[in-house]
């Protein structure tokens, strides 16, 4: 049976569509390459903002009517939508559905699919279900076969749910208080990835940096980076990052760390999410403004070359002109690489949503996130422009509309041309053109020389 996953949201949901994917290929499943034809069709949602939740339902909505006419089709539901309590209410809005999986949780996709055919092959399913179950523990993953030497950059979590409880946010009431996987698991999970040719691995959590503190006496997040980076020069693996960081929780041994490693990125994603010390603590954010700005300078000092991303909630309930305009100070001052804005959007379940009322209207949420956009890409502008004349690494992910893209270990885009094969190779990249999201670059000789030709097999 062929399958396909509609994936919405994170890079966690990224990485929880892979390992359904993964256990899906070990039970004989392959990806299609069309999804009409499928036979297993799931869609991996998000809820964090209304409009990510509200494609994942036409997404579903137009299932159903395939449903409707194929009833052989299996339709899974995976992801926040799901959440970790299974709502009943869910199940009798999606009676279509056959599977639905919490956040992580391929569990209940494998069982259903084994026990269609149970009455038959009882003992086969049982000893299947007992490979499954210790192929997830172990943290193997299998990659689809057009990913094996494919894929360049996948994401890996090591912890997962929350418990820091921000006052818009539902993670936690969606992916359920904080787990840390085993050291064991996360470096087979590494390790399978860089032998099947991936060769950038990002380490998640939605405060990753708390990695192992529900572990008595457990490694931290400084530690497993160690280990990862052992992985990575015994398997060829290029580079490690990490996100995301929360300010309560980025260590000087953490930053340390990120500096001694040479397989660790120089690239930091840490949230401020606001400029004003009400707004932040209105948000239950734990830390000010200025802990903030002396958190960002110290990254810089011990963090040569580092680059720093943040995200920025503007029209949080009750943010008047005056605390956005800090908001706006605060990004024109600290001049950071990138900034993901949103407009606050009201969650069920969260404080924000109980007790606060949305009063910033969207004209405004709007007004205030394109002046964001447009100072950020001001800053990131000048930023860019630095690295005009410089010779930097490239890792090269893929061929796009005749050039070839990749990311330096800051993690900006460079597009260059050349007739060699460069994918999944670290290219040194001379830049002879930026802007605010993306830049332009040129080979050496010598590179030219060295790349793989390009063979067209028509």
């Amino acid at each position: 049976m062929d399958y396909h996953i509609w994936t919405f949201g994170c890079q966690m949901n990224v990485a929880d569509s892979q390992l359904l994917a993964s256990e899906l290929e070990r039970l004989g499943h392959q990806a299609a390459a069309n999804p009409d034809h499928a036979d297993i069709l799931v869609v991996n949602t998000c809820v964090v903002r209304q409009s990510a939740e509200d494609k994942a339902l036409n997404r579903l909505l137009l299932l159903k009517a395939l449903k409707d006419k194929q009833p052989d089709k299996v339709i899974g539901v995976m992801g926040c939508m799901v959440g970790v309590r299974d709502s009943l209410a869910l199940r009798q809005k999606l009676p279509y559905v056959d599977v639905f999986m919490a956040p992580s949780e391929p569990v209940p996709m494998v069982d259903f699919l084994l026990d269609r055919t149970h009455e038959v092959q009882a003992l086969e399913d049982e000893r299947l279900v007992r490979q499954q179950r210790d192929a997830i523990q172990d943290g193997e993953l299998i990659l689809p076969a057009h990913e094996q030497d494919n894929l360049i950059s996948a994401h890996v979590p090591v912890v997962y749910g929350c418990s820091h409880a921000c006052s818009f946010c539902i993670i936690p009431f969606r992916r359920g208080i904080e787990r840390s996987r085993s050291v064991g698991e996360i470096v087979a999970h590494v390790r399978s990835l860089a032998l099947q040719g991936v060769k950038e691995v990002t380490l998640l959590g939605q405060i990753v940096d708390r990695y192992g503190k529900d572990i008595p006496d457990g490694p931290d997040l400084a530690d497993l980076l160690r280990l990862v980076h052992d992985v990575a020069e015994e398997t060829g693996l290029e580079r490690i990052r990490f996100l995301t960081s929360h300010p309560n929780w980025m260590t000087d041994r953490l930053l340390d760390t990120v500096a001694e490693l040479p397989r660790v990125m120089p690239h930091i994603e840490v949230p401020v999410q606001a400029g004003d010390d009400t707004v932040l603590q209105r948000m239950k954010r734990g830390y000010t403004s200025d802990d903030y700005r002396r958190l960002i300078a110290n990254i810089r000092a011990r963090i040569p070359d580092v680059a720093i991303n943040t995200d920025i909630i503007v029209g949080f309930p009750g943010e008047t002109a005056d605390q956005f305009t800090r908001t706006y100070d605060l990004l024109a001052e600290l001049k950071l690489d990138k900034a993901h804005l949103a407009r606050y959007s009201p969650r069920p379940n969260t404080v924000s949503a109980r007790s606060m009322d949305d009063d910033v209207s969207d004209e405004e949420k709007k007004r205030r996130h394109e002046l964001l956009e447009d100072l950020q890409a001001e800053v990131v502008a000048g930023i860019n422009q630095r690295f005009l004349g410089q010779t930097v690494p490239v890792l090269v992910e893929e061929r796009y509309k005749g050039k070839w893209r990749g990311r330096t270990p800051q993690n900006k885009l460079v597009f260059f041309e050349d007739a060699g094969d460069w994918h999944g190779r670290v290219a040194e990249v001379e830049i002879t053109w930026t802007g605010p999201w993306s830049m332009q670059g040129r080979l050496p000789l010598a590179q030219h020389e060295n790349a793989p030709e390009i063979i067209l097999v028509n």
